[in-house]
């Protein structure tokens, strides 16, 4: 595990992270700072807790309405999928269809050059 300082709202805070992770982390915190900055310059001073808490839901918003779109995207990429394999079964059904007419022609053809040439002998 790695150690990480990051700084938000002003404080250093030291937290743990996987190996290798620790830019991620860095970047996290550096977006929740910009959010409290952003409200600070919004709503001026109303309190750091109160600022963090506000910061929290409206992240918590975010991911709720960003989960929302997922499952949204999920369902029209399986309905997707489903479209799609209806559309597969009825491609493979016009064409056993197809072949099945093709080859009915051919058997009248052959049928019909046979007793064409049975007519000229």
């Amino acid at each position: 595990m790695s150690q990480v300082s990051v700084t938000i709202n002003g404080r250093v805070y030291r937290m743990a992270c996987e190996d290798g992770q620790e830019a991620h982390l860095q970047g996290l915190a550096q977006k929740l700072d910009d959010l409290i900055h952003t409200l600070r310059g919004s709503f001026g001073e109303i309190g750091d807790q109160r600022l963090t808490v506000m910061a929290a839901v409206m992240t918590m918003d975010e991911q709720d309405e960003l989960q929302r779109k997922i499952r949204s995207l999920e369902a029209e990429n399986r309905s997707l999928r489903e479209t799609g394999a209806a559309a597969v079964e009825r491609r493979e059904a016009l064409e056993a269809e197809m072949v099945q007419r093709v080859d009915e022609a051919a058997r009248r053809i052959e049928a019909l050059a046979g007793v064409l040439a049975t007519r000229r002998t």
